[in-house]
């Protein structure tokens, strides 16, 4: 039986509700649990809130002298930062891929094709030894050196670039006597626009969210960013259990900058993709 368009599937629904639920409920968790003090974060009922949360909110401000938000300050540096430049690299590349012929060129597409399936995580130790070499270790550039180059941010914006600007428009655009860049610049990025939001959010979330590199390349806690940085306060929490509902509080804030970058740049990408298909 074919279903009309504009009704809808209880079950369809049904698994939409639980895959939401699985998605908010830990963060349902890290929000009660924020409003808890110490004592009361393992006695009292999981999903009871309490009234602690302004006051785990100034503990944490005090540990360290603040040392909490530089680390919220290095994360931001280090997303924000290696997400844009990560974005320039993946647009230029991808375009150059899209609209361009050159020898190698479909070796140069199957070893990023390879890249994208290589974990991270077996890239952290060459990367470590490659730096540590020029004496970058242990410094901003650390972390966002590697974070530059994204291979499957490249190939999303590849894909987009084919699918998004008209070779016809390239080539008029010649005709008339515009160079590579100005074409790259006035016509392709417009175009690519939604797709680069894409690359963007993507890459810098990543960033935001790694541990393993910078847990590798840092060793002095003010360069850490915020999930090495929670992750030392796990540790000492096993002596100092005080120090978990701060670990529990810094999870909530770290995760509210997500929250606005997805929800700004959702608005961006909706108007983007409605002008993208009115361009094409």
């Amino acid at each position: 039986m074919i279903r009309r368009a504009g009704t809808h599937s209880p079950a369809a629904t049904a698994i939409l509700l639980v895959g939401a639920a699985y998605c908010l409920l830990p963060v349902a968790w890290v929000l009660v649990a924020s409003s808890k003090s110490g004592a009361e974060l393992f006695s009292t009922n999981t999903f009871s809130p309490s009234t602690h949360l302004f006051g785990n909110i100034a503990d944490l401000t005090a540990y360290r002298g603040g040392l909490f938000w530089r680390w919220m300050a290095n994360t931001a540096l280090y997303a924000g930062v290696g997400g844009v430049l990560s974005t320039a690299v993946s647009a230029a590349a991808g375009y150059g891929l899209a609209k361009y012929s050159f020898a190698g060129k479909k070796a140069t597409f199957n070893v990023l094709l390879a890249g994208v399936l290589v974990p991270g995580v077996v890239l952290a130790i060459p990367q470590y030894l490659l730096l540590a070499k020029i004496g970058l270790t242990n410094t901003y550039w650390a972390v966002l050196l590697p974070s530059i180059i994204s291979p499957y941010g490249i190939y999303l914006a590849r894909i987009y670039a084919a699918a998004a600007v008209p070779d016809d428009l390239v080539e008029a655009a010649r005709t008339d006597g515009a160079g590579d860049y100005l074409i790259f610049r006035s016509i392709a990025v417009p175009l690519m626009a939604p797709g680069l939001v894409t690359v963007f959010l993507f890459q810098f979330v990543a960033i935001w969210n790694n541990f393993l590199l910078p847990y590798i390349m840092l060793g002095d806690d003010h360069l850490f960013p915020i999930t090495v940085g929670l992750s030392g306060l796990l540790n000492q929490g096993a002596s100092q259990p005080s120090l978990y509902t701060s670990v529990v509080t810094g999870s909530l804030l770290s995760i509210i900058p997500l929250l606005v970058l997805f929800l700004t740049l959702q608005r961006y990408w909706k108007v983007d993709l409605a002008a993208g298909g009115v361009k094409s």
